[in-house]
C-alpha cells in the first residue's frame, strides 16, 4: 500500500485516525502518573533514555528526544542537580561527558515506572480476555511504528 493509493489512504485513514486518538489518551494518562510520582513526564523519558544508554552525551540525548540542545542542557542540569543523574567522562582523556543515572534517579525512575505499570495492569485486568490478547498481539507493530 502506498500513501499516493486513494483506496489505501480510504482504508487506512479512519484506522489512524483512532490509533493517534488512542495514543494521545493513553499517553496524557501515563504523563499524568509520572506526575503523582513526583516527576515530569520529560524527566521520566530522559531518566529512562539514559538508564538505556549509559554514558550518552547531552547532545546525543538532545537529538533523541527531539529537543533542542539548550532545552536539553537545562533539563540535564536539574537532574544533576537533583542527584538523580551523574556526569563522568568517557573518552581515555576524559573530554567526552557521559550521562549516567545514579541510585537515587534508578528508585525515581522504578518509582515512576510502579506508577505507570500498575496504572496499564488495573485497566489491562479489566479488559475481556480478547482485548488482552489483541493488545498483547498489537505491541510488536506498535514498537515499529514508535520506531519508524
Amino acid at each position: 500500500m502506498s500513501l499516493d493509493d486513494p483506496q489505501a489512504r480510504a482504508q487506512m485513514g479512519p484506522l489512524a485516525e483512532r490509533l493517534r486518538t488512542a495514543l494521545l489518551r493513553a499517553s496524557r494518562k501515563l504523563r499524568r502518573e509520572a506526575q503523582m510520582a513526583g516527576v515530569s513526564a520529560l524527566d521520566a523519558q530522559i531518566l529512562g533514555v539514559i538508564s538505556k544508554h549509559p554514558g550518552i552525551g547531552a547532545a546525543a540525548l538532545a537529538d533523541h528526544e527531539q529537543i533542542t540542545r539548550p532545552s536539553m542542557s537545562g533539563h540535564v542540569k536539574r537532574l544533576a542537580a537533583a542527584g538523580w543523574i551523574a556526569r563522568a567522562g568517557v573518552d581515555a582523556d576524559g573530554r567526552r561527558i557521559g550521562l549516567t543515572v545514579t541510585e537515587e534517579g534508578r528508585r525515581a525512575l522504578d518509582t515512576i515506572r510502579a506508577y505507570r505499570n500498575d496504572w496499564l495492569v488495573k485497566r489491562l485486568t479489566a479488559l475481556d480476555p480478547s482485548a488482552q490478547r489483541a493488545l498483547a498481539a498489537a505491541v510488536s507493530a506498535l514498537e515499529q511504528l514508535a520506531e519508524g
